[in-house]
């Protein structure tokens, strides 16, 4: 009865398919180790330089969308700012910044999105670098001094290094030499330890080996290096040729030159610049920096460095300063006191000149009356720096002024000595000549408009004597110009603005400049851009599926436009007109009709605002939409006789109630040679949600196979949708003629396949068992517990294990589940019952702390039951022994491994070998670790290698 009712439910064609994302992170890269930290999440452990690869294997329907993050590692990397939407992750030649938390975000809108995620620990190891620094120090009570010298070894390393301080060939031993301290310091940066020699001996002038270690993790070498101590060791001096400012014409050649005048070993000897990378025609040779031609832009300052690896670094800088000139301007500026914006006679007048310059404290004004030098009076007073102006500003102020004074002023700006052109300003100074500005926008220029994408000019007319600069700014101040700058100058006031976009539209201030002209309070004006430009519309496209015979209604959404109005809406089927429609801007666009097979079609509704078009697309059709293969099929694959399998096909329809009823489906097949097998017509009504599923059969192991499938209806047949299958024992459905030959053939699972033989981890437990060899192991676990290599003593043999040290605790539970095993026959033979199986495995349980290994029989029935037919705790040895158990299971069964963490962290127990075959265990192996209560027979005797303790 139980199975007709199993057999009834399978061939119920309806369940819903939707399920939420579920994922699950593998890597199929160089690794060094993949292990579990914690119950959450991995670490993948990875050697600098080597090619990282992670795939998101993702379940749910819809078939989830993949997207990879990153979060900061050993430092940040540019790759957290952006994701990765693909299931595979790959990083050719992966760098140490680029450890840390990946996450695979699996999420097809149906639920909570899936997020699981990793840590990429990359392992590297630098060369080391050896510093070598001295103290010297009076000894109280003594007539000498205690002279002490410092080795000091630091790497960048992960894991941490271990460090080997050797003297010519000998390890230094600390505890066998008294005149020598080795420790490590606080607050260094990366792994350092020192060696301290005390009150150096005779002995202690040799060659120093510094070698460090991270214990052959990853294949990762060993690193040294060597400095030879003598009795004329010293720190590296320096002696600068030029001073430490150095001022320069533009176009001369700079030479730099640090002359080393102590230190041994010999120093070497680098240049920098501050900031910068050091100009392309600069030359270093033996501490000489050479500058050809040199321009404003080689200015700032050069470093020199000598490094000996003795003491500190010696250092020397100079401030390199190439002279330049820019724009020479000037202000003419009325008496302040009097408010006034003209000038006056009787009244004080200040004429002030600045240039841009560099230095600018070496610039020398001359100011100059009808050509002639002009020297201090109490008419005339010249300032050489005004400190009411900007910095490098010179003055001329005309006091109490006279028809005298209406002269032509000159202001000259030179650096004396330079070969660097001096600039020269000339002002005429006279009632007529100087008058304020006046800033009008002409007239029919305070609206400008133009369209997209055009060219125009903002106009501001300017009038003064002298005619100041006009400057252009945003009047919205958080806005800046096109070019960036939030202030553009012009000469005549004229702005050009080129390949104009949309958000230029707005209000642009103009106002004269506050020099080359009167300084007085600036006149300011407006003037309006607006730009012009095409109506954008919604839907841009718009996929439309409907039943033949029902009224369809299309509608074009105009959301903005400039100009508002529209002059013209035309609607198109496949490009050919249909109606034209008078415009309404108070309408949106829309059109009505009744869908047929005859007017199924692209519509088009163009719109145009006499400035340019735009168009709504629309796919108009009856035809269904496409399928949606379903991916989560458990165990799809069969094996059959002559190497084929079959193949159970399953899916979903979208929307299958949208077009006219779907009646059936076109299945198309054919291997990946390009031989088409097969095209069939399956007829199967869906109803939304519901799974379908066709089995394609007489598949060869060996091919992959493309399959297509299309929907059908009465009037057309939808798109095709395809995907790719092959062979796989991960996805296959275990059938009792397979595993009878499984069974006959003695299949041992050495776990040495990444798919672990089907075993799966029980997600009901604290934590998984870990697949493991002898070179994937931590090289820095303990000693003490767990095995070296796997059960056949190979290094590059797998073996599962249980890891018992943090953040494991006492009695934390891992189950390994092992595939189901189906029973081949009712009873054994001659009527003895249930048929026997017999199940062996070696264990490995080492460690003063270990604990419990159990294994349980689980039953599979109307509900599972777990019956405990094997268990042994405490330390068994280095060894792995071997168990056997006799089973006689009434039903499908799995087998499953339990391991209890014991007291401590040397606890760790590991399988290898595991079988299940048919039939009783060789007598002389049979172990039995409690008495069987599945109606079978309980062991009769110990083994050769029994149990060392019986539960």
């Amino acid at each position: 009865r139980v199975l007709k009712v199993l057999l009834l439910l399978a061939s119920m064609p309806f369940y819903d398919a939707d399920a939420p994302a579920n994922a699950k992170i593998v890597h199929e890269g160089q690794a060094c180790v993949v292990k579990d930290d914690n119950i959450s999440e991995r670490i993948y452990t990875i050697r600098e330089g080597d090619h990282l690869v992670l795939k998101c294997l993702v379940k749910g329907h819809p078939r989830p969308q993949v997207r990879w993050t990153k979060t900061a590692g050993s430092a940040s990397d540019k790759f957290q700012e952006t994701s990765i939407y693909n299931e595979t992750l790959r990083i050719e030649g992966i760098q140490r910044v680029q450890g840390g938390r990946y996450y695979c975000k699996a999420d097809n809108g149906v639920g909570v999105a899936a997020i699981k995620s990793i840590r990429v620990d990359v392992q590297y190891l630098d060369k080391p670098v050896l510093t070598v620094h001295q103290t010297i120090s009076d000894v109280r009570g003594s007539f000498y001094q205690e002279k002490t010298v410092f080795l000091r070894c630091t790497v960048n390393s992960n894991p941490p290094a271990r460090f080997i301080w050797k003297r010519g060939t000998i390890p230094i031993e600390q505890s066998k030499d008294q005149g020598v301290d080795i420790y490590e310091p606080l607050y260094t940066q990366g792994e350092t330890e020192v060696l301290k020699l005390k009150n150096l001996r005779l002995k202690d002038f040799a060659n120093y080996t510094c070698q460090v270690s991270v214990r052959n993790v990853c294949e990762i070498p060993d690193s040294s290096v060597t400095f030879l101590l003598t009795i004329g060791t010293t720190p590296p001096a320096l002696r600068l040729s030029v001073n430490e400012s150095l001022v320069v014409d533009p176009g001369k050649d700079v030479t730099l030159s640090c002359e080393v005048t102590a230190g041994l070993p010999k120093p070497t000897v680098t240049w920098s610049r501050y900031l910068n990378p050091l100009p392309r025609n600069s030359l270093v040779r033996d501490g000489t920096l050479e500058l050809r031609s040199v321009t404003p832009a080689d200015s700032g300052f050069y470093n020199c460095t000598a490094v000996n690896n003795v003491g500190n670094p010696a250092k020397r800088s100079v401030n390199l300063l190439v002279r330049s000139m820019g724009n020479l301007t000037f202000q003419i500026t009325p008496d302040s006191n009097k408010d006034s914006e003209s000038i006056q006679m009787g009244r004080d007048l200040k004429l002030s000149c600045h240039v841009d310059a560099e230095p600018q404290d070496k610039v020398n004004y001359t100011w100059y009356q009808n050509a002639v030098l002009i020297y201090n009076s109490d008419s005339l007073i010249v300032l050489h720096s005004d400190p009411d102006m900007a910095p490098g500003t010179s003055s001329l102020e005309i006091v109490d002024m006279k028809f005298r004074d209406q002269a032509t002023y000159s202001c000259v700006a030179n650096f004396p000595g330079s070969t660097v052109p001096e600039l020269r300003v000339d002002v005429n100074i006279t009632q007529n000549s100087v008058t304020p500005p006046i800033l009008t926008v002409p007239e029919g220029g305070q609206v400008v408009s133009v369209r997209e994408g055009g060219t125009t000019d903002l106009v501001c007319l300017v009038d003064g004597k002298p005619r100041p600069p006009v400057l252009w700014s945003r009047a919205d101040k958080d806005l800046t110009m096109p070019t960036g700058e939030w202030a553009v100058e012009t000469r005549d006031g004229r702005l050009r603005l080129t390949n104009v976009t949309r958000d230029l539209m707005g209000a642009y201030r103009c106002q004269t400049a506050p020099y080359n002209g009167l300084n007085v309070k600036p006149r300011q004006a407006q003037v309006q851009l607006n730009v012009q430009y095409a109506p954008v519309l919604d839907p841009v496209f718009q996929d439309v599926r409907s039943p033949n015979y029902q009224f369809v209604t299309l509608r074009c959404i105009i959301q903005k436009s400039n100009p508002p109005h529209m002059a013209s809406i035309q609607w198109t089927r496949n490009g050919e007109p249909l109606t034209s429609l008078t415009p309404n801007p108070q309408e949106n666009p829309q059109l009505k009709f009744k869908l047929d097979p005859s007017n199924n079609g692209t519509y088009k509704c163009r719109v145009n605002n006499g400035v340019g078009s735009s168009t709504c697309t629309f796919n108009i059709s009856s035809r269904p939409y496409n399928a949606e293969f379903y991916f989560d099929t458990p165990n799809p694959i069969r094996n059959l006789k002559g190497n084929n399998f079959s193949y159970n096909l399953q899916w979903t329809q979208r929307e299958p109630v949208a077009t006219d009823r779907i009646i059936g489906y076109w299945v198309n097949v054919r291997n990946m040679n390009q031989m088409n097998l097969f095209s069939k017509q399956i007829d199967k009504e869906p109803v939304k949600g519901g799974l379908m599923s066709y089995i394609l059969t007489d598949l060869k192991i060996l091919l992959s196979y493309e399959i297509s499938l299309a929907p059908i209806t009465t009037y057309s047949t939808g798109d095709y949708v395809s995907r790719t299958i092959k062979y796989s024992e991960r996805d296959l459905s275990i059938t009792p003629s397979f595993f009878t030959f499984l069974f006959l053939t003695d299949n041992v699972c050495g776990f040495e396949d990444k798919h672990i033989c089907g075993f799966s981890q029980d997600r009901g437990d604290n934590f998984d068992w870990t697949r493991q060899n002898h070179l994937t192991q931590n090289p820095k676990r303990s000693s003490n517990t767990g095995p070296e290599m796997d059960r056949s003593g190979t290094k590059e043999g797998c073996y599962m294990y249980i890891e018992a040290s943090s953040p494991r605790v006492p009695g934390d539970t891992a189950r390994l589940l092992s595939p189901l095993y189906n029973v081949t026959a009712a009873r054994g033979p001659k009527g003895s019952g249930h048929l026997p199986y017999c199940i062996s495995f070696f264990y490995h349980m080492k460690g003063k702390q270990t604990g419990t290994l159990d294994v349980w029989l689980r039953v599979k029935s109307i509900a599972s039951v777990d019956t405990k037919v094997w268990s042994l705790i405490g330390n068994q040895g280095p060894d792995w022994n071997q168990a056997n158990i006799i089973v006689n299971p009434s039903g499908p069964f799995q087998v499953v491994f339990q391991a209890i963490r014991g007291s401590g962290y040397e606890g760790d127990i590991a399988i290898d070998d595991v079988s299940v075959t048919k039939g009783k265990c060789k007598q002389e192996n049979s172990t039995c670790g409690i008495k069987i209560v599945m109606g079978g027979e309980s062991c009769p005797q110990w083994g050769n290698k029994s149990v060392s303790t019986q539960p």
